[in-house]
C-alpha cells in the first residue's frame, strides 16, 4: 500500500472548484514536489489530505487511513508544518518544543530526550529560552520542520515550507528533507519555487486545480522538451493558443 493515495480528490466552495478530480500515489520514503502557481489548489488539496478539510467528492487514504472516515487517526501518523502557522511567536523555543511534544502525547522523558537531541542538531541549544519572534526565519523555519518530526511519524506534510526564506536557508531546508527521507519518512511538500522541484524524486504540477503533469523532474523535462521544470510549468500555464 502506498503511503498516500487520492482517487478523484475534490473540493467545492459553492461554485468554485478549488481541487478537481485529482488522483495520484506516494510510496513511502519518497519526497513528492507538490508544485503550482499561489491559488492553483495546493493547500486546498494538503488541507483534505491531513483531515483538516472534508472532500467534496472522491477520496484518499494517509498511512492507510481514510481522510473523511478517520481522520483523528491520519492526524496521529503525520508531522505536519503550516504554510502560515507553525510556532507560536510568544512561547520560548523549548516551549513550543513542549507544547507540541505533550500534543502529539510524548513522554516526559521522550519530550526531555527530544529536545535536547533537536536543540543540538540545529545548533539552537543557546536559544532554548529565547522567544519565537525573536529569532531569524530561517531558524523558525527549520525549528518548525524539526518539532513536525518530533513524534517520530511516517509521513510529514510541508506547506510552502522554504517561502520567505533565503537561497541558504532553503538549501539548508532541503538537506533536512534529504535526512528525513533517508530515515523512511514520506516527504509531501508544496511549493511554487519550480528550481525546488529538482530536489524531489518526483512532481506533480497543478493548474487550476487539476494535476496537468507527473514525474520525475528529469521525466518531465524530456517529456515537454525543456531546460527546466520551470519552463515545463510556463508551456502548462500559458499553453499555446
Amino acid at each position: 500500500m502506498s503511503a498516500i493515495e487520492a482517487h478523484d480528490l475534490t473540493r467545492r466552495f459553492g461554485d468554485f472548484t478549488a481541487v478537481d478530480a485529482i488522483s495520484f500515489a506516494v510510496e513511502a520514503g519518497e519526497v513528492f514536489g507538490f508544485l503550482g502557481a499561489n491559488g492553483a489548489g495546493k493547500t486546498t488539496a494538503i488541507r483534505m489530505l491531513t483531515g483538516l478539510l472534508t472532500p467534496t467528492e472522491g477520496g484518499a487514504t494517509v498511512a492507510g487511513f481514510d481522510v473523511a472516515t478517520q481522520a483523528e487517526r491520519v492526524k496521529q501518523s503525520i508531522g505536519y508544518m503550516s504554510q502560515r502557522f507553525s510556532l507560536y511567536d510568544d512561547l520560548t523555543v523549548r516551549e513550543n518544543i513542549r507544547l507540541f511534544g505533550g500534543i502529539y502525547g510524548l513522554s516526559r522523558r521522550t519530550l526531555r530526550q527530544r529536545t535536547d537531541a533537536l536543540l543540538d542538531r540545529l545548533d539552537l541549544a543557546h536559544a532554548r529560552d529565547t522567544l519565537i519572534r525573536a529569532i531569524p526565519l530561517g531558524w523558525k523555519q527549520k525549528l518548525a520542520f524539526a518539532v513536525a518530526l518530533l513524534h517520530q511519524p511516517q509521513i510529514v506534510f510541508l506547506d510552502e515550507p522554504t517561502s520567505g526564506v533565503d537561497p541558504i536557508t532553503r538549501r539548508q531546508f532541503w538537506e533536512m528533507i534529504y535526512e528525513a527521507a533517508a530515515e523512511g519518512v514520506t516527504v509531501f511538500v508544496t511549493t511554487h519555487y519550480m528550481d525546488e522541484a529538482e530536489y524531489c524524486d518526483r512532481i506533480s504540477i497543478m493548474v487550476d486545480g487539476r494535476i496537468e503533469a507527473m514525474g520525475t523532474p528529469l521525466g518531465l523535462r524530456q517529456q515537454f522538451q525543456a531546460d527546466s521544470v520551470d519552463e515545463v510549468f510556463v508551456q502548462l500555464a500559458r499553453p499555446e493558443g
